[in-house]
């Protein structure tokens, strides 16, 4: 049978199944997987619980493996023809504070119609239950009809993604040889604004910094040491207010280096996205972008770094008035980084950066919040053709590769630990109000997320 037959088999056996899969993804995501709650800790297992069993009846050798905090589960199809892949996603959730504002319990989801749309409506619907989902209906569609699993898959879904991922790096450095592929896929993303469906090729790096200023040894009179004594609010508010320049460009010393001007095949494909970016800020009450001037909206979301202030506090901010000059002040600052840019090398540039504004009697001390380079990947692999192809086949649109200005450390941490670039395909919404009350997730995105994802596995064997 010719690939082509075998994917209208397939995507036929996921249209006359669409009914069955919904209840399955039903039941999933009644289950209260949040791992940043201790509260959920049996809930978190019985989730995995949940998955490997569906794994296991499909064929897959598939087991719940315990790590130092929620468990991993893994499983495998037999080995034979076919390119070795890894698929990823996560099974735990957001928590659903604040309560009050979801329009229905978030842990008994139902399906909706709304503005002539069918949604799945709970927590996780999207993220990423439901995505995750897609790919496992895929594989069982495969499964029916030609009765056996495509080979040399891998997947391999995560418990703590929602609390930072603590047990995965150590998890892949120790099963590096179980988990290593040619190309890991994973379904944490979505389609472009537009409902155009999308490859991210790159993602942003991040780096966080709180920083604590410290002056006297308690707050002061501000009319007795007023214009005598260091404000260290005005230490850093001087310090933060130089990270940039008037033309939006970072100041640190070799901030830059590594930053790479996008391809030619990049530009064309983000400019024929025809991106709007008063439209997308109008969303939050916005319409003038701002940074780096003499960049496009696209370039500067995507493909440019960034020096961001994400909250400053000292002295008093409560009701009244109080006339003092506080003796600390703090804030956190996050850098997004890409192309080949050095997170710690970042890092020290922002630390001696912040030291050189600092009087001589004065301290500051600094705390990490992580650190991780961008991911770009290596789209001259043909998997990246034969999938775009596939999804362009699908939606009836053709797919384009895009950035993300977010962070996925995943895509990065498969690369450095085990050697593969990933394919990052989700079919997400821009209002599906993932970590937000009244999550959902469009059952034509998990229905054709399924297809799509059937397509690719047809177009990879």
């Amino acid at each position: 049978m010719d690939n082509k037959r075998d994917d209208s088999a397939v995507l036929d056996r996921l249209d006359q199944g669409l009914d069955a899969a919904l209840d399955r993804l039903l039941n999933f995501l009644r289950i209260p997987s949040i791992s940043t709650d201790p509260a959920h800790k049996n809930d978190v297992r019985d989730a995995a619980n949940w998955l490997c069993a569906e794994l296991q009846s499909l064929g897959f050798e598939a087991s719940v493996r315990d790590t130092a905090g929620h468990p991993m589960v893994v499983a495998t199809s037999p080995q034979g023809e076919g390119r070795p892949l890894l698929f990823y996603g996560h099974y735990d959730v957001q928590p659903v504070d604040p309560l009050h504002l979801w329009n229905r319990p978030p842990f008994e989801p139902a399906l909706e119609e709304e503005n002539g749309r069918r949604l799945i409506r709970g927590r996780g619907a999207s993220d990423d239950k439901g995505q995750l989902m897609t790919f496992v209906e895929a594989c069982r569609a495969w499964k029916s009809v030609h009765g056996s699993l495509p080979a040399n898959l891998t997947l391999l879904f995560e418990g703590e993604e929602e609390s930072g991922s603590p047990s995965l790096v150590p998890f892949l450095t120790e099963n590096r040889e179980e988990l290593s592929a040619s190309l890991a896929l994973i379904c944490d993303t979505g389609l472009y604004a537009d409902g155009r469906p999308a490859i991210t090729t790159q993602l942003r790096g991040l780096v966080g910094e709180e920083v604590v200023v410290r002056a006297a040894d308690r707050d002061l009179h501000s009319g007795s040491f007023g214009g005598l004594a260091a404000n260290p609010i005005m230490i850093l508010a001087r310090a933060l207010s130089a990270l940039k320049d008037e033309n939006g460009r970072v100041t640190l010393p070799g901030f830059y280096d590594g930053v790479e001007d996008l391809s030619d095949e990049l530009s064309r494909d983000w400019q024929a996205l025809n991106f709007d970016a008063s439209e997308f800020l109008s969303r939050v009450g916005l319409r003038t972008p701002i940074g780096e001037k003499g960049r496009t909206p696209l370039e500067m979301a995507w493909n440019q770094p960034t020096a961001e202030i994400n909250g400053i506090a000292g002295g008093y901010a409560g009701d009244g008035f109080k006339t003092v000059l506080p003796g600390e002040a703090r804030a956190k600052v996050s850098f997004r980084l890409t192309g080949q840019q050095n997170p710690e090398k970042i890092r020290k540039a922002f630390r001696d950066h912040v030291q050189s504004f600092l009087p001589e009697d004065c301290s500051v001390e600094f705390h990490e919040h992580g650190g991780a380079p961008a991911s770009v990947m290596d789209t001259s692999d043909p998997a990246f053709a034969a999938a775009k192809a596939a999804l362009s086949e699908e939606w009836g649109r053709e797919a384009a590769y895009i950035g993300a200005g977010g962070s996925i450390p995943i895509a990065g941490d498969f690369k450095r630990i085990l050697g593969m670039d990933s394919m990052l395909i989700g079919f997400g919404r821009d209002d599906d109000r993932i970590h937000s009350p009244n999550e959902k997730y469009d059952v034509e995105s998990f229905a054709k997320g399924a297809r799509s994802w059937a397509r690719i596995l047809g177009a990879l064997r």
